[in-house]
C-alpha cells in the first residue's frame, strides 16, 4: 500500500503544538506500517514555504521518517491534473464563484496520489472528494 502525503500533514507534525499534530503522527504511523510513504515534488516545494524550512532539513526529515520523495512523475499525472483542474474551472465559472478556488498544486497532488499511490493522506479533503472521487482516502477533516 503506497500512501501519498499532503503537505498539511507534515506541517502539522512540524508544528508540534497544533491540535492535529498527534493525529498526523498517528496517521503517518498507521500508513507507514501498511506500506510506503511518499510525497510528490509539489508537496516538497510547498513544505519549503514552512517557516524555517530548508532543503537539508526537509531532506533529513524525509530520510529519518522513511518518506520517499517521488521525483519521477508519469505522464498520466500531468494529464489527470490538467483535465480535473479544467473541470473545476468550468464548475466555478458556471456557479459564479461558488466554493473555494483551488490552485493547480492541489490537482497535481491529487493526480500524483491517484496515479502513483494507492491513497492520499490529507487534512483538507474538500478538493479531493469532489475532483478525485475514485481516490482512496486516508484523511481527517479537522473542522
Amino acid at each position: 500500500m503506497r500512501t501519498a502525503i499532503d503537505s498539511n500533514v507534515i506541517s502539522a507534525v512540524w508544528s508540534g503544538g497544533e491540535p492535529m499534530a498527534s493525529k498526523a503522527v498517528e496517521r503517518l504511523g498507521t500508513a507507514g506500517s501498511e506500506g510506503a510513504l511518499l510525497i510528490s515534488p509539489f508537496v516538497f516545494s510547498e513544505l519549503l514555504a514552512y517557516p524555517g524550512a530548508t532543503v537539508p532539513a526537509l531532506q533529513k526529515f524525509l530520510n529519518d521518517t522513511g518518506i520517499t520523495f517521488d521525483l519521477k512523475l508519469d505522464e498520466q499525472v500531468w494529464i489527470e491534473a490538467g483535465l480535473r483542474f479544467a473541470r473545476h474551472a468550468k464548475r466555478r465559472k458556471r456557479s459564479i464563484g461558488s466554493g473555494p478556488r483551488r490552485v493547480l498544486a492541489d490537482f497535481l497532488i491529487g493526480a500524483h496520489a491517484l496515479v502513483q499511490a494507492d491513497r492520499l493522506l490529507t487534512f483538507d479533503p474538500t478538493v479531493y472528494r469532489q475532483d478525485f472521487p475514485e481516490l482512496h482516502p486516508l484523511w481527517d477533516n479537522p473542522k
